[in-house]
């Protein structure tokens, strides 16, 4: 007697206990008696018949994602792997309908997924698939969103989330990017190396005109003093033509001196021999006397050419004698 009532006692307490149950947040739980719908009991504590009601389901609330890999062709006829991320949640009203009207919803969203994707990608070109992902994933969700509200789903968003071509394609797409940047970068070295070979003309040009104008300074200044040297040496008594010469000549051994200075020069000047300065003297003045004598005879000739065509003019000028008048006889 007490051990059935022992028995009787432990299967009433778990009869009791299995009376209450309880549901997790964002979890629907779907109850049915005797097979048949009953309710629908969100988040907390619940009571329900023992043997009548039972747990036909639970139903998850929260935001889910669901991954699609899709290969198709497009409008160039590359093949490519679209991987299409679908975000989407079952409406809290629509519990119902969300468990009793479809069965599997990841086939049929998978199945809604190919669909549109196959639909939209052959319609472009491998770079504008690149370019119009956000389209197909605007025309995915779309297409959703009117096929799973009717079994109590929302689509919260779609994502193109990786294209991939084939790998020929993508060593292609590679290559023409690698040209165009080497292009890119042939360009910009080239319009360096005019900068710098224009900045190296313009400097030189510079150089070269101050160059001259220093160089034509100092030769001013050179004949300055030569003029105030060939001055003191006519007051001596010495000619122009013999004071040239003796500046030329002492100029010969200054610049003999210069060269000698420097042990590591490699120029070498002629003539250089002891007798070069006195040559040279000799030459120079023998020089000066020719062309001064030359000088001397042409504008002798040139006097004596004036004075013949003076003469000519005058024979031309000259009056012709007046005619007498003839007497009438």
């Amino acid at each position: 007697m007490n051990i059935a009532l022992i028995v009787l006692s432990v299967f009433a307490f778990f009869i009791l206990l299995s009376s209450f149950f309880t549901v997790k947040q964002q979890t629907a739980v779907v109850v049915e008696r005797f097979g048949k719908f009953l309710s629908i009991r969100q988040s907390g504590l619940h009571l329900k018949i023992p043997l009548i009601d039972r747990i036909a389901g639970r139903v998850n609330l929260k935001i889910q994602q669901l991954d699609v890999i899709i290969e198709t062709k497009t409008k160039d006829n590359v093949f490519v792997k679209l991987k299409v991320s679908v975000q989407f949640m079952v409406i809290k009203e629509t519990v119902y309908d969300a468990f009793y009207k479809l069965e599997y919803p990841h086939d049929q969203i998978t199945s809604y997924v190919f669909d549109v994707v196959r639909a939209e990608v052959p319609k472009l070109k491998l770079d504008d698939v690149f370019e119009r992902k956000d389209d197909i994933a605007i025309a995915v969700k779309r297409e959703l969103n009117e096929a799973m509200t009717t079994y109590g789903y929302t689509i919260i968003n779609t994502l193109v989330t990786d294209i991939d071509p084939d790998i020929q394609v993508k060593n292609a797409m590679n290559r023409i990017n690698a040209a165009d940047r080497e292009k890119t970068v042939a360009e910009f070295e080239a319009e360096a190396s005019r900068i710098r070979i224009v900045a190296k003309a313009e400097a030189e040009a510079e150089s070269k005109r101050l160059q001259g104008q220093g160089i034509a300074n100092q030769r001013r200044e050179i004949a300055k003093g030569l003029v105030e040297s060939v001055d003191v040496l006519n007051r001596v008594g010495i000619n122009s033509q013999e004071a040239s010469a003796l500046i030329v000549v002492t100029q010969h051994y200054d610049t003999l001196q210069a060269i000698g200075a420097d042990a590591n020069s490699n120029l070498i000047l002629l003539p250089n021999s002891p007798q070069a300065g006195s040559d040279m003297l000799n030459n120079m003045i023998a020089s000066f006397s020719a062309s001064n004598q030359v000088g001397e005879l042409m504008k002798k000739r040139n006097g004596k050419g004036t004075s013949r065509r003076e003469k000519n003019i005058e024979l031309h000028e000259k009056p012709e004698p007046e005619e007498t008048p003839e007497t009438e006889e």
